[in-house]
Parts: structure tokens; C-alpha cells; sequence
């Protein structure tokens, strides 16, 4: 019979990752380049996801990625995670990422992300996680949003496929007119 895995609360796994933006991870418009960013939401998606789990994960899948304001080169950025649902192996980190002037004491929600990691065994196989123990409404609330948007996630997923099954060139014309492309003649 199987050891059963004891809850572990949605407070356990919360991390925070602070980070100095300099000069070289800026972009040629002087920004912070996207890039660094979501290096650094995978960084602290791994330390929740690890953390939680108690084992190595990996990343998955990167959902709904929102670039809000720039950060600029000087500023403190903060990354904070929190694992807001669990399935078997799997586990979806929600991330909050601010930028603080340190100047002038600004401070701006510049991202929010979803990642979802799997837990991985000793065997490199999917391995099970701990279920979540949701303590606040807080934690009630992210766990339900999380489970509403894998299904949208799902529902995408379905529609976009039908579409590429389901070639209908007539259809496809229709929706291309009036948007900025021209078909090639060879392809009509």
C-alpha cells in the first residue's frame, strides 16, 4: 500500500527572488531585455516548484507571459512564486514580478506569469508532488483560477487544432480579408 504524502501549505513554497538590473541586461532600446526576464521567472518557478515538491523539475509549458511596463537598468527587480496548483507531478507557479527605483522609491508591476513545472524522480520519470493545503481564500482563489485556465487552456488547444484539420480555404479566405497580408498566387 502506498505511503500517502502529507499536504504542504501554499505558504511553504513562496520565494522571492530580488535582483539588480545592470547594464548588460539591457536591450538595443536600453530596457531590460525580455529575455533576462523570463530567465529569471524560470529561476524562482524552479526554486517554488522544488521547494514544494522536494525534488528536481523541470519547465513545461510558460502561459500567458504579460510584459506590463519596461524595467530599467538600476532597478531592484523582485520575483515572487507561489505554486497555485498541483496535479499528480505537476504544478503551476504563479509569478509576480515588481521593479523598484531605488532613487526614487517607484515601484511597478512590470510581469505576471504562469509556469508549469513537473517534479522529476530519481528515475527521471514524472514523480508524484504533494497536494497543496490551501490556507487563505487567497490560495482558494489562485488554485480555482489556475484549474479555469488550463481548461481555457484546453478548450484553445481544441479549437486551434480543428482548424488545422479541418482546411477549409473558402473559411480561411474569409478571415484573411481585410488583414494586412496577400496570399501568394502560387498557393490559391
Amino acid at each position: 500500500m502506498p505511503v500517502s504524502i502529507q499536504p504542504k501549505p501554499a505558504s511553504f513554497s513562496r520565494v522571492t527572488i530580488t535582483e539588480l538590473m545592470i547594464p548588460s541586461y539591457a536591450n538595443f532600446g536600453g530596457k531590460i531585455h525580455g529575455g533576462i526576464l523570463l530567465s529569471l521567472m524560470d529561476k524562482v518557478a524552479y526554486a517554488a516548484a522544488s521547494k514544494h515538491s522536494g525534488a528536481y523539475c523541470v519547465t513545461v509549458s510558460v502561459d500567458t507571459v504579460n510584459f506590463l511596463q519596461p524595467v530599467e537598468v538600476g532597478e531592484l527587480v523582485s520575483l515572487k512564486a507561489s505554486v497555485n496548483h498541483v496535479g499528480n507531478s505537476s504544478m503551476i507557479i504563479g509569478i509576480k514580478v515588481v521593479s523598484e527605483n531605488v532613487k526614487t522609491g517607484v515601484v511597478k508591476h512590470t510581469n505576471t506569469c504562469y509556469f508549469t513545472m513537473v517534479a522529476k524522480g530519481e528515475d527521471d520519470k514524472p514523480t508524484t508532488v504533494p497536494p497543496l493545503l490551501l490556507e487563505t481564500r487567497t490560495d482558494v482563489r489562485r488554485f480555482v483560477e489556475a484549474i479555469k485556465r488550463k481548461n481555457y487552456k484546453r478548450e484553445y488547444d481544441l479549437l486551434l487544432n480543428q482548424v488545422k484539420r479541418n482546411w477549409d480555404q473558402e473559411a480561411i479566405s474569409s478571415l484573411l480579408d481585410g488583414q494586412r497580408c496577400v496570399v501568394s498566387t502560387s498557393i490559391q
